[in-house]
């Protein structure tokens, strides 16, 4: 079978004169681009909306909305703020100045120079090439990391739980904008070593015999090596490989104490084990919220978990209750005020106490 030709690259052009639009497209076009055409800033959005754009040029002065404006509202969005964006200038610096603080990835200055407009057209296409590379990269582990969670209908939506309610916790105690991200992917990936790990293991209900606990307890190491080709999970790898450490040491698979845990590490833990606790296992029912956290108090005081973080992960969820789902496909992950407003109801509150089999806990 001959392979397909690759689809051209999509270019956005957004400018008010006609014939700075037509002069734009004649030279992409010539080019091999396919280009879409703006009037202004607010039909340069609608584009967006509707298909795949790879590249925008935005003019800068435009009606209604301006070139400024649409990129400040295109790199706002997570869907779009790794799209390249071109501002087109005149020689004002004050233009520059605005189109940097909006986050534009380049200049051009009229007259537009054709050879200047290819160069930094094919120069950001190919750095876009490389994000998306990368960016396929993160989904696949991601589809890989719930494939594991499929096999078993009672930890169906664990991993968004985690990645969601981790970066909330992070949030609040003030993290920084990287660490959120690496909770986010965390949360996804953490359990992603369990891929080695035989699923007679991972599903079984009763007491795991040693020779099993020491392949279980595998998975943190494996999980790293898996996702430690990625460059940008540099912040990530520390959360796999440390998730199921202890305060007093006793955890795996290094034995670290107190502060020597990464603070990601024991954001992720703690949302972790409030997950396993408020949710359905083969072993026993959900518990209740208040009875959860009485067992994890009780753990903390014995020098497993961070209590400060336990702390603040009571008061969060009640501002915020844990989500009844996930609400697959409906939001980004990453889409935190949404579900903060919106998702009341704790799987735990339909739940009972029954009593916690806490060594299978230990293992999930």
């Amino acid at each position: 079978m001959i392979p397909r030709p690759p689809l051209p690259s999509t270019i956005l052009v957004a400018d008010d004169l006609e014939a700075n639009r037509d002069m734009l497209a004649d030279v992409l076009r010539n080019e091999g681009y396919r280009v879409v055409l703006a009037a202004d800033g607010d039909e340069a959005l609608e584009l967006l909306a509707t298909g795949p754009i790879d590249l925008a040029l935005l003019d800068v002065i435009m009606p209604r909305r301006s070139g400024t404006s649409a990129c400040r509202e295109i790199k706002s969005k997570t869907e779009s703020r790794l799209l390249p964006v071109i501002l087109i200038t005149g020689s004002s610096s004050s233009d520059r100045v605005k189109g940097i603080e909006c986050g534009a990835d380049d200049f051009l200055t009229k007259p537009i120079k054709k050879e200047e407009l290819i160069a930094r057209v094919k120069s950001l296409l190919k750095i876009k090439q490389y994000t998306d590379e990368l960016e396929s990269a993160e989904t696949v582990l991601f589809s890989l990391a719930l494939s594991i969670e499929a096999k078993d209908p009672l930890t169906e939506g664990h991993c968004e739980r985690l990645s969601k309610y981790s970066v909330a916790l992070g949030r609040r105690i003030g993290l920084p904008e990287d660490q959120l991200v690496a909770l986010r992917r965390g949360g996804m990936v953490h359990d992603l070593g369990k891929t080695a790990i035989p699923e007679r293991i991972i599903q079984k209900a009763d007491r795991l015999t040693e020779d099993e606990w020491v392949l279980m307890k595998k998975h943190p190491e494996i999980g790293e090596r898996i996702c430690r080709p990625l460059r940008s999970f540099g912040l990530v790898l520390p959360i796999i490989r440390h998730h199921h450490e202890k305060f007093d040491g006793s955890g795996y698979p290094d034995g670290l104490k107190n502060d020597a845990i990464p603070l990601t590490a024991r954001v992720l833990t703690t949302v972790d084990i409030y997950d396993a606790l408020t949710t359905d296992r083969p072993y026993r029912k959900a518990l209740a919220q208040g009875r959860a956290f009485e067992i994890i108090r009780r753990e903390a005081a014995r020098g497993w978990w961070d209590p400060g973080l336990t702390a603040e992960l009571q008061a969060m969820l009640q501002e915020t209750p844990w989500p009844a789902t996930c609400l697959k496909g409906k939001r980004p992950l990453d889409d935190l005020e949404w579900i903060a407003s919106r998702l009341d109801r704790s799987p735990a509150e339909r739940g009972s106490d029954a009593p916690l089999n806490t060594a299978a806990a230990r293992r999930l």
